[in-house]
């Protein structure tokens, strides 16, 4: 006998009730403001909205002559690969070894998991008092041993600055699915493998790792959509792109065109680039990532 249940509805109208709250979000939040950023991409207006004219792809050709947009595709790629790497890979080792706990290990769960709590701007305003060249206890610790730092003026510093910012702000929730991930793996296979002379980094390798494929190649998704755009409001209250526009990320430069310099077309036309460009790379961590996920 099989053991599926099914749930039949008595009318066809239910479901779609049931599912027009939902419906209603996505359609009101992500399709209505993708297509109105779709539209204006191909428009020409004024700082109010008031006056607008059809420019077809002149925002998009404006784009490719922007030095400085240009140049932020190789800021965004270099923070994008930096959050999500150290990201994934501190997590990954915190949760082996919180997995390894015995005693009080509730409180170092809780102690990991407190970051994610942290709004972004919030996340941001903490780092940028630590590393700040007048008032920051890092940046004083730094001068001590030589080091002049200042985010200010140093766009390595200013970098350096934003990627912990992100990454801290994200290793909780890499944490928390890593550590379900280890404790899903049948203690059996670990213990098969100690029995057969493995140490602990030889089981890592071969039996746990593996094992943690399907967690580690979701995370890189969800780390690489963090990267692209949540990681906005940590630059914003930490570096605001600069020292000029090095660390001016593809979300940061949307923004800052669009709110800032008033040019709402050319920052429509910014965010549908920026749109297929991570879409564009979700489909190809499916679709050659995927074939050595081990599921």
């Amino acid at each position: 006998m099989s053991s599926d249940k099914k749930v039949i509805f008595r009318s066809s109208w239910l479901p779609w009730v049931l599912i027009a709250p939902q419906g209603f979000i996505i359609l009101a939040f992500f399709f209505w403001p993708a297509g109105q950023a779709l539209l204006q991409s191909f428009q020409q207006s004024d700082a109010f909205g008031m006056s607008v004219q059809w420019s077809g792809l002149d925002n998009f050709a404006d784009l490719w002559r922007d030095d400085t947009y240009l140049a932020s595709f190789k800021t965004t790629a270099l923070f994008s690969v930096l959050v999500a790497g150290l990201g994934i890979s501190l997590s990954l080792v915190l949760a082996f070894f919180a997995d390894r706990v015995v005693r009080g290990i509730w409180l170092y769960r809780s102690l990991l998991i407190l970051p994610y709590a942290v709004a972004p701007v919030v996340a941001g305003v903490l780092w940028w008092f630590l590393f700040s060249p007048s008032v920051g206890v890092v940046a004083y610790v730094l001068e001590k041993w030589g080091i002049e730092w200042n985010i200010l003026l140093n766009s390595t510093h200013a970098m350096t600055l934003i990627v912990i910012a992100s990454v801290w702000k994200q290793i909780a929730y890499n944490f928390l699915f890593f550590l379900a991930g280890f404790q899903s793996i049948p203690k059996s296979l670990v213990e098969a493998a100690a029995i057969d002379g493995a140490n602990v980094w030889q089981r890592f390798w071969t039996v746990q790792l593996p094992l943690l494929t399907p967690t580690t190649f979701f995370l890189l998704v969800v780390n690489t959509v963090y990267a692209f755009f949540e990681t906005f409001g940590i630059v914003d209250a930490t570096t605001k792109g600069g020292p000029g526009k090095d660390t001016a990320i593809l979300v940061y430069k949307v923004y800052f065109d669009g709110f800032k310099a008033m040019d709402l077309g050319g920052s429509a036309a910014q965010s549908v680039v920026l749109m297929v460009i991570v879409i564009s790379l979700t489909v190809l961590q499916f679709r050659y990532v995927e074939r050595k996920v081990n599921y």
